[in-house]
């Protein structure tokens, strides 16, 4: 697994692209931040080390210094970290307000019956599970996700863009599945099982982010996409020949 590539920084916040297969922050049952080297390194781990003064930033500052947002372990791209509490409050109040437009690409099997559409459909949690549903009505919250197809692969599959509204956990991928177009190589909410395409790495990636600075002055971050996701397009190109 790579390290965290840092793509912007000043003295407020630093923005990250977090490789795939990277959690973000150790289990909260764990030693604290530092617990998850047992295991394996989080991006906690390695922005402690480059970053210490997070230490003193965010509402859980044995898990999760610094952290505003997340990412799921198998999903690679843009991240914000803060630096200091003022920004973290600050930049914590533009996600509860939705300020914050997020973009993200997806390969998933099948193709959207629209080229764009809006997936808007309320997640709770499957009781006795981690995994989200749009049946569930335990802990049911409203969710929210514009989608726009930008590459078809012979009807087999798809390159989506999403850019989910609100901020669910596990939102795009459970509202891609309702559609009945699930993330490649998602083994949570693909149905279908169908085989592993490229590396066989979570087919979601974090592209960019675009918000406040500060008040009146806007910043795009953005990432290409890894490698992986060409080896898989290359895979998916190869299988429809």
């Amino acid at each position: 697994m790579s390290s965290p590539e840092v793509i912007y920084e000043d003295e407020d916040f630093v923005a990250v692209n977090k490789p795939a297969g990277m959690l973000v922050h150790a289990d909260g049952s764990k030693a604290g931040a530092q617990g998850s080297k047992l295991n394996h390194p989080t991006l906690v781990d390695w922005l402690m080390r480059h970053y210490p003064e997070i230490q003193g930033v965010g509402d859980d500052l044995k898990v999760r210094p610094g952290i505003v947002h997340r990412l799921d372990k198998d999903t690679s791209g843009v991240m914000l970290v803060a630096r200091n509490q003022k920004y973290f409050e600050y930049l914590k109040r533009l996600f509860k307000n939705h300020a914050i437009k997020k973009v993200y690409l997806a390969l998933v099997w099948g193709v959207p019956k629209e080229r764009r559409g809006l997936i808007d459909k309320p997640i709770g949690i499957k009781p006795g599970t981690i995994k989200r549903s749009v049946f569930s009505k335990k802990f049911q919250k409203t969710a929210t996700t514009r989608y726009e197809i930008i590459k078809s692969f012979e009807g087999r599959a798809a390159l989506v863009k999403a850019l989910p509204e609100t901020g669910r956990t596990h939102q795009i991928r459970v509202h891609l599945a309702s559609i009945g177009c699930p993330v490649i190589n998602d083994p949570l909410y693909n149905k279908k099982r169908d085989g592993i395409i490229g590396e066989g790495r979570l087919m979601l990636h974090s592209a960019s982010i675009e918000f406040e600075k500060e008040p009146g002055k806007r910043i795009v971050l953005e990432v290409n996409l890894p490698e992986d996701f060409s080896i898989a397009m290359e895979d998916l190109l190869d299988d429809v020949k």
